[in-house]
């Protein structure tokens, strides 16, 4: 199953992980009281930290022991690496050699629908450059986490925490910052630090550099160790994330702050440089970094349904965030583009995008789409809960966002594990999902007679 169907191998130790941290989170060691924590809101915590999603049904900052706290932060590490890049590790580790099995299983990590289409195209990463890629991996997330941890350590010691609790709790915000979980172990949250533009500032970086995911980091990396003469050759994957991601970013801000301009409960009764920062900051949390500053319950209907719209699509692909991906959009907008102009090809920074790339973004939207609609007819008919709420709820599950109208604590145990499966399903990934079902499909040796149906 590892070699020949790793998206079934994935989705098995995925699920296995998850049953595992839900076992640790139950045990009465885990919780700060010494109690056994209830099932229900155990097993929504490891999904949570699993999927690197953030919410969460008790209070993060309060409810765990050292234990638990220390068991959450392995998952969250575990679920923002990923399952089979993970265990390619481990293979490199123990037989300090990377074969071509370990390769195509990376492979398969960072792009689902790799082993399935063929590796005949050129590939965003090759097979050649998966030790880079796996090497940019381990020094991304110890680097990035450190140098995140260095720069929050200052600020918590100002609050008066001391050394080795203000160094606990820095590491934990930099790994909830860059594997986009959204986690936040101070006991009053961020509303101490609300107009805390370092803290903040910091924060957000962090988010950043996990949501463009690591193929584009390790492309950026690799760019700026190359030669002058090959330092503009950046790969079409790279080019797309970062243009699509700012794009997102800047149509976040400016919607985000304009429509909650003059909302009393939320920016309007801000001065106009917090109030910028403020909207920033936010459009930056919608790409599944979910560590808010801003109540979404207290927001304009108008404003829930653009941050709807924002973690709906989430983040780089393989990377920490969640979401359809930027990327998925981006070509459906140039599909667009492309009909529009009657052109035959999809075009792109001077590079051909082949149809089947068109299929899978296609078919991603299309089960991203239908997941999020069944979880939320189903939470609305189980909890009674409203059409506006529920869906925010659903979608930053989704998503693996993390923002949250405070529904997830309200929630029934049946209204938790549906949120639960919609967290696990936005993590897994529809694309692996569809790899894993594709398995045992068997290829024809003949084609149909072609017929035109109408459509638009």
């Amino acid at each position: 199953m590892i070699h020949t169907t790793p998206a079934r191998f994935a989705i098995l130790v995925f699920s296995a992980l998850v049953l595992l941290w839900t076992a640790l989170l139950a045990l009465p060691i885990a919780s700060e009281t010494g109690e056994m924590t209830p099932i229900s809101d155990a097993f929504f915590t490891a999904v949570s930290a699993i999927c690197v999603t953030g919410l969460a049904t008790v209070d993060m900052a309060t409810h765990w022991s050292v234990f638990g706290d220390v068991v959450v932060l392995l998952g969250i590490q575990i679920g923002g690496v990923g399952v089979l890049t993970l265990a390619s590790l481990l293979g490199l580790t123990v037989t300090r050699r990377l074969g071509l099995r370990q390769r195509l299983m990376v492979a398969s990590d960072t792009n689902p629908n790799r082993t399935a289409k063929g590796a005949s195209e050129r590939q965003a990463v090759g097979l050649g450059d998966i030790g880079g890629l796996l090497t940019a991996v381990v020094l991304s997330l110890l680097v990035i986490e450190a140098t995140l941890t260095a720069l929050i350590l200052p600020r918590l010691l100002t609050d008066g925490l001391g050394f080795w609790n203000a160094l606990w709790k820095s590491f934990y915000f930099a790994a909830s910052a860059f594997t986009n979980t959204g986690f936040v172990p101070l006991d009053d949250g961020l509303t101490e630090h609300l107009g805390d533009y370092y803290l903040l500032s910091v924060l957000a970086l962090g988010v950043f550099l996990g949501s463009i995911g690591f193929p584009v980091i390790f492309a950026l990396y690799r760019t700026l160790r190359s030669s002058s003469i090959r330092r503009n050759h950046i790969g079409l994957h790279a080019k797309l994330t970062l243009t699509a991601t700012l794009a997102f970013f800047i149509l976040g801000w400016l919607l985000i702050g304009s429509l909650e301009w003059n909302n009393p409960l939320t920016l309007g009764s801000e001065p106009l440089g917090r109030t910028l920062f403020d909207a920033g900051y936010m459009s930056v949390m919608t790409r599944s970094g979910g560590l808010g500053t801003i109540d979404p319950s207290e927001m304009n209907g108008s404003t829930r349904l653009v941050m709807n719209m924002l973690m709906f699509v989430g983040g780089g692909s393989a990377s920490t965030a969640g979401g359809i991906k930027v990327t998925t959009l981006a070509v459906l907008f140039i599909a667009a583009y492309a009909e529009a102009r009657g052109y035959k090809d999809m075009q792109a920074f001077g590079r051909r995008i082949p149809n089947e790339v068109l299929r899978v973004a296609v078919s991603v939207l299309i089960w991203g789409a239908t997941i999020v609609l069944v979880a939320t007819t189903a939470i609305m008919h189980l909890a009674g809960t409203t059409l506006d709420e529920t869906l925010f709820e659903v979608i930053s599950a989704f998503g693996t966002c993390g923002l949250s109208t405070g529904l997830s604590e309200a929630l029934p145990d049946s209204g938790k594990y549906i949120l639960a499966a919609t967290m696990w399903a936005g993590r897994v990934g529809t694309v692996t999902l569809a790899a894993a079902v594709a398995a045992t499909s068997r290829s024809r040796m003949f084609r149909l007679p072609e017929e035109r149906p109408i459509v638009g």
